[in-house]
């Protein structure tokens, strides 16, 4: 099952054939595992990862951290869910410990896009303390993919 999963992860439109003959198994196999994986949740979707320098250059990214006070019998649960609804929300994470609670990570069509998420949509949330956004001038590699195609040589140095 890892193995599948790490190599979806690496090319998620491999061929049942191809990733059937790098596991051993038949093509068969290899599709009724993937559907195993869907059906009990291990996989919830399928992305692409895309070189916004190449493709829409206005794109912003920001990571965004939230100090809040945790909900009496939820802790940071309600407040996670209700970030999550929003249509420029990429992902929120719990961080275990520091000057922050939650990590969101959001994406906007310029910066005034997202100074306004934050400050219109994030701050006035009940529960929220404070925020610190950080912008993200570069991507170099995300979810193990070289974004700018340059791939290191065999001995990771280059």
């Amino acid at each position: 099952m890892k193995d599948i999963v790490k190599i979806l992860q690496q090319n998620a439109r491999i061929s049942n054939a191809a990733l059937g003959e790098m596991l051993g198994i038949s093509a068969e196999a290899a599709a009724a595992e993937i559907e195993k994986l869907e059906k009990s949740g291990v996989i919830k979707g399928y992305s692409v990862i895309v070189d916004d320098d190449l493709y829409d250059k206005s794109t912003v990214y920001a990571t965004i951290e939230l100090k809040v006070t945790p909900q009496r019998d939820c802790g940071f649960d309600d407040i996670a869910k209700t970030i999550m609804m929003y249509d420029e929300v990429e992902s929120v994470s719990l961080m275990s410990s520091g000057a922050y609670d939650l990590a969101v990570e959001v994406k906007g069509n310029d910066l005034k896009d997202v100074a306004f998420f934050v400050s219109e949509r994030l701050a006035t949330i009940d529960g929220i303390l404070s925020t610190s956004t950080h912008f993200i001038l570069k991507k170099y590699k995300e979810k193990g993919i070289f974004i700018d195609g340059e791939e290191p040589d065999e001995r990771g140095l280059g």
